[in-house]
């Protein structure tokens, strides 16, 4: 399986890229989108390959080095790995993907098979990072699951090893597994239960990386409130708040919603998807805005107890579906 030798017709974008922005070295380019129809905002379906490359291109050559992908985002890892070649991209870019959510056990030889159709369809040597895509699983380090990461990364497969996590509970025991660098959870400007629960600070003292992902909350935070779909309708009034707080702060949705996490966690890595170059650039653009005095603290006095039932997209309507 190793690494294609670049083509004569490859575009070498990493020769051309300027060097990376240090505050952009925080942003991830999640790649769900690009292999499956993903969120309740997404009006234009999955992206063909020639959008798919344009998102990629544009991200990197907008200071982005790494992907965040999984095997359960249908064709994710592949188109992510055909624009990777195409583009001069698959030597330089780091990829994060996780392990199918239903492979069983800790066997060995299970998951090094995973993890070997993840490098063929992404087409690199390596992986900067392989998550566990459920947090349930951390019932099974203890029963030789643990042993069996640590052995992939002897094995030179993977460099870092991490988890998914969607409560804060199970992300503070994640941390304290030896094993495990890297922990992405949900927060936005809605979802500060990690916030409170010290799984940030905690990080800091462990040496471990937090990455966060939902910071627009499946899209549904870019929507007005009359876009909703009618089961979600009871999310409405929290979103016609946080449009308001927006206007009066004269930012975008986005920029709001980005900068928040941005500015409150400045530590973390921050995962943002794209279905469209557009949104790419609208992006990359609202992380470098600073937000107005004050933002911050308005923000955790106006959403400090939003409902599970909106902060958990398992738990929308037919998953948020029109």
């Amino acid at each position: 399986m190793g690494k294609e030798m670049h083509r004569p017709e490859e575009k070498h974008l990493m020769e051309e890229a300027p060097a990376t922005n240090k505050r952009l070295s925080r942003v991830v380019l999640g790649t769900a989108q690009l292999g499956m129809e993903y969120g309740i905002a997404n009006r234009v379906g999955r992206p063909d390959i020639k959008t798919a490359e344009a998102i990629i291109r544009e991200a990197w050559q907008g200071g982005i080095r790494e992907f965040d992908t999984a095997q359960a985002y249908g064709e994710s890892e592949k188109v992510l790995g055909k624009c990777l070649r195409t583009l001069g991209l698959s030597g330089e870019a780091r990829v994060i993907s996780k392990l199918p959510p239903n492979l069983g056990g800790s066997d060995e030889k299970n998951i090094e098979r995973a993890v070997e159709r993840s490098l063929t369809r992404l087409g690199v040597d390596s992986l900067f990072g392989l998550l566990v895509h459920k947090e349930s699983y951390l019932d099974q380090f203890h029963k030789g699951l643990e042993e069996t990461l640590s052995k992939i990364i002897e094995k030179g497969l993977v460099r870092n090893i991490g988890i998914s996590i969607y409560s804060p509970e199970r992300a503070l025991e994640a941390l304290k597994k030896q094993v495990i660098s890297i922990v992405q959870i949900p927060t936005n400007l809605l979802d500060r239960r990690f916030e409170a629960a010290g799984v940030f600070r905690e990080a800091g003292q462990c040496n471990k990386q937090i990455y966060v992902r939902s910071i627009f909350l499946q899209g549904l935070l870019l929507m007005a409130p009359d876009e909703v779909p009618p089961g979600m309708r009871f999310a409405a009034p929290i979103l016609e708040r946080a449009g308001r707080l927006a206007k009066r702060s004269g930012l975008t949705r986005e920029q709001l919603a980005l900068g928040y996490v941005r500015q409150a966690h400045p530590e973390a890595k921050v995962i943002f998807g794209a279905e469209t170059l557009e949104q790419v650039q609208e992006n990359l653009k609202s992380w470098e805005m600073v937000l107005p005095d004050g933002i911050s603290s308005q923000v955790q006095k106006d959403f400090g107890n939003v409902e599970d039932k909106i902060l958990n997209p398992a738990a929308w309507p037919l998953h948020g579906k029109r």
